[in-house]
């Protein structure tokens, strides 16, 4: 069975469609398998032994029928209403995302987005921004618009949709990650927005058509936002709330975090002050912040050449070396499921070529050319 077949993308929506399964335990499935399908042909004793699975999921295996059903209903009012699916193993699932135990095996697009673009910054905050909040939101965008990242965030009111118009504003492509199925629009008074999106970015989420509403999915979407951005702008947020979860689950993923400071008298600026007072995000100051962060360039730069012999090197460091030269800059965990070295070998070697003055290391585990 090839991989991204109509069998295979049929039976990997049938078994996220399992409650309490989760996307780890179909990867599981996937890897013990060989493929979603093969799970429902296999002998019991043998599927037992993928691990994760016990008795109550072995079980979901004699209602392969209805899954197969409704995940045929889900690709059918996919294809109504222009919405791709991706799965874990299609070629343009986005790098970004795929490194995390965490990440969906299928998750649904609508619009014209670019899942692997060179450069994304994820701005967030409160849903209550207050008019300073906003105006900072929008300067953030014009700031960062010479280096033409892609804006994501998650279309709520507030911070949110003040970064998804200011990018539209600048002309930088954006990207709302839902925390509802995408057939309808959350909040509605943000259709139009949305729309506009689509035709300059577009509209993600991991749930599928016809999933109720459930204020739950939205902490949990917050993770994909983390992972998608390189670096992570909370503008304002108070002491609880979205933006902070999505700062944690960034820091945790080694993003490169940021806050704006605010007024300590301001009930929505103590979540950013207080991320900055723990050290889990730098001081948001400027674009020039994020530029030195991640190494960029300005969009119309050329960057500078990078001369280097590799027949000198051995050929896993060939091999580390190239992957970091096509990259620009490159985290660890993207280099070991790139490269697929054996984690000690991989930090040996790269620790070899930072004493050789070949590359360098960066923040949030990230690595360049020297």
């Amino acid at each position: 069975m090839q991989k991204n077949n109509d069998q295979f993308l049929l039976y990997s929506l049938a078994l996220s469609l399992i409650p309490q399964l989760g996307s780890q335990g179909i990867k599981n499935i996937i890897s013990y398998c060989g493929g979603p399908g093969e799970f429902f042909r296999m002998p019991a004793g043998k599927a037992a032994k993928i691990p994760g699975i016990g008795p109550k999921l072995l079980a979901e295996r004699k209602h392969e029928e209805k899954l197969v059903q409704k995940a045929s209903l889900i690709l059918e009012e996919c294809r109504k209403h222009a919405i791709r699916l991706h799965s874990y193993l299609d070629a343009d699932y986005p790098e970004r995302l795929k490194s995390f135990a965490d990440s969906p095996i299928i998750f649904y697009s609508k619009g014209n987005i670019d899942l692997n673009s060179s450069r994304t910054v994820g701005i967030v905050g409160t849903r209550n921004a207050s008019e300073y909040g906003k105006t900072i939101t929008r300067k953030i965008v014009e700031e960062l618009s010479p280096y033409g990242p892609t804006i994501i965030s998650g279309l709520a009111y507030g911070v949110d949709i003040a970064a998804h118009r200011a990018a539209l504003e600048y002309e930088l492509p954006t990207i709302a990650v839902l925390g509802n199925s995408l057939e309808g629009i959350y909040p509605a008074a943000h259709k139009v927005t949305a729309m506009s999106l689509c035709e300059q970015g577009g509209l993600i989420s991991e749930y599928p058509i016809g999933t109720v509403m459930n204020p739950n999915n939205f902490p949990a979407r917050n993770r994909i936002i983390a992972a998608l951005s390189d670096a992570l702008i909370v503008v304002e947020a108070a002491k609880k709330g979205g933006a902070l979860i999505t700062a944690e689950i960034a820091y945790s993923y080694n993003r490169e975090v940021f806050a704006v400071p605010g007024n300590l008298q301001n009930i929505y600026s103590e979540g950013c002050n207080n991320l900055i007072r723990g050290m889990k995000a730098a001081i948001y100051t400027g674009s020039r912040d994020i530029k030195e962060a991640l190494s960029w360039t300005e969009a119309n730069e050329e960057p500078i050449k990078q001369s280097l012999d590799l027949s000198q090197f051995s050929e896993p460091e060939q091999q580390l070396l190239t992957l970091i030269k096509e990259n620009t800059t490159i985290q660890i965990d993207q280099l070991g499921w790139q490269s697929q070295l054996p984690v000690s070998e991989l930090a040996s070697l790269l620790l070899n070529l930072e004493f050789q003055g070949v590359i360098k290391a960066l923040p949030g585990k990230k690595y360049s050319l020297a």
